[in-house]
Order: structure tokens, then C-alpha cells, then sequence
């Protein structure tokens, strides 16, 4: 079957094309850019991508075209394939027919954590032999792919409530129909999508509605929104995460308070150690819920424990992308107050009294509505240094909103011109966190290129 991809270099539809050719369709796809690290893996895969929306892509006719929900009414390859009478689809179900249907899917859903916690548990799956697929919003380092068709039962994915498609406004995730269903948490975000937390929690609640009986749902039980949301039916037994104790699963830190070594506990009762590379308070709620839907897909505790250790964690989360002169850089997709917070509360547990520089990127479409605005300040108070980028377009004050935080503010319009204010003040001990949900213009390598200018030597 010829399958023709619109949007192919996201990051989900990458992985539909990379599970579709591991099926044995012929791929082919477009995007309006193409650029990598997604075009080199497809690349690798043997897809052919055309840049450009033009209606010409359709020839030859393919048996089916998957649209991505970056496409919309009056692009002019939607606009044949819907003239034309075209079989289409949307990735989510595409994927939900041909490929899990008859498949054990592990579903992880939450406003944060989703790609973090997916990896894991993916991971812990691959480490007790169940070979599982996959389809994850990043890249984990165990695997260097981000989806994989799989040779089990088993399938891992990340659970996004965004939008499906110009012609299906429902989320995602209600394509999936997951047995194990992680909850990691709930907060109001997608404001392009959603008007009001309510509405992403009705959504929500569709997809608790679709689990089944002998299924289970695993709940962080220190978030009040999924007690909401569950309140409004649940017919899947739970089982709930709490990293401080009184829920089913918790943690109990062993040695300083970054969580590099800790225990899991079930009911109080300790079940096995984690010493691992990964840290924060904010990974430890992952790993909780990781360890608990590999439990319920066989996996014991002690194994799941054994694999985290293993763990290397994932592309653009807390990604160390270099160190010069004693100045580390760091990537990482932090985009929502919460999120921000949590990144900058896991490396400073790390580092202790080292300065954190904190470099945020308000891009992602709730962000730059001004909807957290309000936040931000709080969220970033635990920077010791703080740059934000407001491009011309931002809409909103942003030396305003973080007028709070004082003198350890520094607003920059241009990428060019902020790393290069940004390097002479840096010094050996340094944190230096880039937080963006996209590339910020290449910010991270010119970071480093001008502390190599001025330490001299080169990344390592």
C-alpha cells in the first residue's frame, strides 16, 4: 500500500512514517519544512519527502493519504485530496486501525512528563525482554528512534490531548484505547485548542471512559484535577503515585535530595532501589508511574527498578549540549510555568548553590497568547540569572511580567544579539538552561561557540 504523509517531519507524524515503512507500506510524505534531525531519519528509512503543499504530490494517486492537524482547509494538496475523493485519514487513526488494534497499548497522558515517562516505560519494557513498540514526542538515548512498530504485544505511546486533525477536532489520545493508561497530571495549556481547563478534562474523561474493566489506570494522587476528572466516571481499578507517601506507589530519597538513588515503595513497603543519571523531584513522580503500568503489563518491580538504572534519558530534556570553561549548556522543552519550574527545582537539587542562567523561549501558542504571563516570574524565581527572548510579535510585556523578579532580568528581541550577551557574563560553575519547545534559532551552539571564543578550546 502507498501511503502519502502531509506534515510528515513532526515528530509523531515521523514516527507514523517510520511505522508504516516497518510495516511494509511504501512511504512517501511532505512538510513546507524540511529540515532535520527528521528529514535524516527519514531519510535513512528510504522515504521520500517533497517540500512544499502543492496538489502535484499526488501523482501517482496513493491508496492513502494521513494528514497531519498542522494541515488545514485551503492548503492546495488538502484541497485535492478532498476534490478528488481521496481515501484519508489522520495519524492517530491510522494508526489506531492498522496498527493497534490488536496490540496491548500503553497510553501515557498528562500536561507534563508524557515523552519522559513513555521513554521509561518503553525502556522497561525493552529491558524485560517484551521487545515493544513505540510511538514517543521525542527521542529516547536507549534507543535513538523515536517510534518503532515492535515485535510483542506491546505498544507504548505518548498520549497527546492536542487536536487530531482539521476534520476531527477530538484529542488524540481517544484514538488509542489503551489497557494501561498512566495520569500524570492536568493543567489548563493548549489555549489555542481549549477554552478552559473544563474542556481538556471532558476530554479526558473520554479517554478514562474507553479503558477497560480489566484494564488499569495509573494516577498521580497528588493532582486535585485528575480527583476531578475521575469523579466524573471511572470504570478501571487505579492505582495511584505520590512521591511523598500515602498513595499506593511513592518514593523514599536515599543520600541528598536530588533523587539520583531512591526507593520504591508499595504501601510503605520497599520494593526495590533506583540509582540512576537522571534528577529531580519531577522525574521520580515519572519513574513512579512508569514502574507501576510495567507491573500491570508483567513486569516486576526489581526489573523495572534495574532498568531505570540503564536509563539515559532523552533528547532535549535536560540535555547537556556541551561544556566549556566550566560553563555547562543545557536544552531542554520546558514551555509551561509548571514544567519550568519543576527543570529549574531538578538541576538546582543537583548543583546546589552553582548559579543557575535561565533562557526561555516563549513560543509554544499558549505562551505566546499571554496566557501564563502571570506565572512566569514564580516559575523562573529559582534562575539566579534570567533571559527571555521577545521577538517583535510576542503580544504581551514581557519585562513587565517579570518585573518581580528584579535586576536578574534581561529581555533580548534578537537570537544573535542575546547570545552574545549572554556569554561575557558567564563564568566556570555556571548552569546555563535553555528552555524552548523548538530550535530558539540555534541559540544552544552559539552559546557555546562564544564561550569557546572566549575560553577557547572546544565542547565536550
Amino acid at each position: 500500500m502507498h501511503i502519502h504523509i502531509l506534515g510528515i517531519c513532526g515528530t509523531f507524524m515521523a514516527g507514523i512514517a517510520a511505522i508504516a515503512k516497518a510495516a511494509g507500506h511504501r512511504v512517501t510524505g511532505a512538510d513546507r519544512n524540511v529540515y532535520p534531525p527528521m528529514s535524516t531519519q527519514l531519510a535513512a528509512l528510504g522515504i521520500e519527502v517533497v517540500q512544499g503543499y502543492d496538489s502535484s504530490q499526488l501523482e501517482p494517486r496513493p491508496d492513502v493519504v494521513v494528514i497531519g492537524n498542522v494541515m488545514s482547509r485551503g492548503v492546495p494538496v488538502v484541497e485535492a485530496v478532498l476534490d478528488r475523493g481521496l481515501a484519508y485519514a489522520s495519524g492517530p487513526e491510522w494508526l489506531a486501525r492498522t496498527v493497534l488494534a490488536d496490540r496491548w497499548v500503553l497510553a501515557v497522558a498528562g500536561t507534563h512528563g508524557k515523552t519522559t515517562t513513555s521513554s521509561m516505560l518503553a525502556w522497561i519494557l525493552e529491558h524485560a525482554g517484551l521487545a515493544p513498540g513505540f510511538l514517543i514526542g521525542g527521542v529516547p538515548d536507549n534507543f535513538d528512534v523515536s517510534a518503532r512498530l515492535g515485535a510483542s504485544p506491546f505498544f507504548v505511546i505518548e498520549a497527546d490531548e492536542y487536536d487530531t486533525a482539521f476534520f476531527d477536532k477530538r484529542a488524540k489520545f481517544v484514538h488509542y484505547r489503551p489497557r494501561t493508561l498512566v495520569l500524570n497530571n492536568l493543567e489548563f495549556d493548549h489555549a489555542d485548542i481549549y477554552p478552559d481547563l473544563a474542556s481538556i478534562q471532558r476530554q479526558f474523561h473520554h479517554l478514562v471512559r474507553m479503558v477497560p474493566g480489566s484494564g488499569r489506570i495509573i494516577v498521580n494522587g497528588a493532582d486535585p484535577n485528575l480527583d476531578a476528572t475521575l469523579a466524573m466516571g471511572c470504570w478501571t481499578p487505579c492505582e495511584r503515585f505520590a512521591r511523598p507517601g500515602g498513595a499506593q506507589w511513592s518514593a523514599r530519597p536515599l543520600g541528598g535530595d536530588d533523587f539520583a538513588r531512591f526507593e520504591v515503595l508499595e504501601r510503605g513497603s520497599a520494593l526495590a532501589t533506583v540509582e540512576w543519571s537522571q534528577f529531580g523531584a519531577h522525574n521520580v513522580d515519572n519513574a513512579l508511574a512508569a514502574i507501576a503500568a510495567a507491573r500491570h503489563a508483567g513486569v516486576p518491580v526489581p526489573v523495572a527498578a534495574a532498568a531505570l538504572r540503564e536509563f539515559r534519558g532523552i533528547k532535549r530534556r535536560m540535555e547537556l549540549r556541551g561544556e566549556i570553561g566550566g560553563v555547562r549548556v543545557y536544552d531542554d522543552f520546558a514551555h509551561h510555568p509548571t514544567a519550568i519550574a519543576t527543570t529549574i527545582d531538578g538541576l538546582r537539587r543537583r548543583n546546589g548553590a552553582a548559579r543557575i542562567v535561565a533562557v526561555l523561549e516563549p513560543r509554544s501558542n499558549t505562551m505566546k497568547m499571554g496566557v501564563h504571563r502571570d506565572t512566569l516570574a514564580a516559575s523562573l524565581a529559582g534562575a539566579d540569572e534570567v533571559w527571555l527572548f521577545a521577538p517583535a510579535d510576542l503580544g504581551w510585556d514581557a519585562a513587565g511580567a517579570l518585573a518581580a523578579l528584579g535586576a536578574r532580568v534581561h529581555v533580548g528581541t534578537n537570537v544573535d544579539a542575546l547570545a552574545r550577551d549572554i556569554v561575557p557574563g558567564l563564568r566556570p560553575g555556571d548552569q546555563v538552561l535553555i528552555m524552548s519547545n523548538g530550535g530558539f534559532g540555534g541559540l544552544h551552539d552559539k552559546v557555546l561557540a562564544g564561550l569557546a571564543a572566549r575560553f577557547g578550546g572546544g565542547t565536550r
